[in-house]
């Protein structure tokens, strides 16, 4: 019997710019493959030095394949930059700039499930009022009573140098800026199965 796999072509790495910053070269080798990474980008009119979009589409068959139902569409924007230093304030204006961008880019439809607005911080150490800020930090605004989906807005601050990072709950990228450790992948529990599911 042949090997099904022997023809198969090894994936092309992505195409993805040269940040000319050590850290953010090796988060970007760490994004590459989930999200789609462009160098240095404006939102709401404020400058990121990266920039990454990831989108997924949830299908649910029914029988067959080609018989689907339930149509869900995910997005996720990452948006990091550096700063010397940073206060409280700085990162309450990112989270109003979070607002703004669901406003403009956000498609509250039936089909879409969820958007995240994901701000990183890259800065030399964090200080106590910004890290309890951040901890403590959870945005979730549902769009028409959650019949559009909902979007969220994530925070992560990080200080490569202190190998020190602290981010909201649910903001899972933040695995990709430790990188003074290894990106564990771990076996879902059989709560995560269920509510991975049903979409809860």
């Amino acid at each position: 019997m042949s090997d099904p796999y022997e023809d198969l072509e090894p994936a092309e790495e992505p195409d993805v710019p040269d940040w000319e910053d050590e850290y953010l070269d090796r988060v970007s080798d760490r994004l590459l493959f989930n999200y789609d990474l462009e160098k240095d980008v404006r939102a709401g009119g404020e400058a990121f030095a990266m920039y990454g979009e990831m989108r997924m589409l949830n299908k649910k068959h029914f029988l067959h394949p080609s018989l689907t139902f339930a149509e869900h569409e995910s997005f996720e924007h990452v948006y990091v930059r550096q700063a010397d230093h940073l206060t409280v304030p700085d990162v309450e204006a990112l989270v109003d700039l979070g607002h703004d961008l669901a406003e403009e880019e956000v498609d509250a439809d039936p089909d879409h499930f969820s958007t995240e607005f994901v701000f990183v911080l890259v800065t030399d150490e964090i200080e106590p009022p910004v890290r309890e800020f951040v901890a403590d930090f959870e945005e979730r605004t549902m769009l028409k009573y959650g019949f559009n989906g909902h979007y969220e807005i994530h925070l992560v601050v990080v200080a490569p140098d202190e190998e020190d990072i602290v981010s909201s709950r649910d903001a899972h990228v933040e695995e990709a800026f430790r990188l003074w450790s290894p990106i564990e992948k771990e076996e879902p529990t059989w709560w995560d199965l269920v509510t991975r599911r049903l979409q809860i």
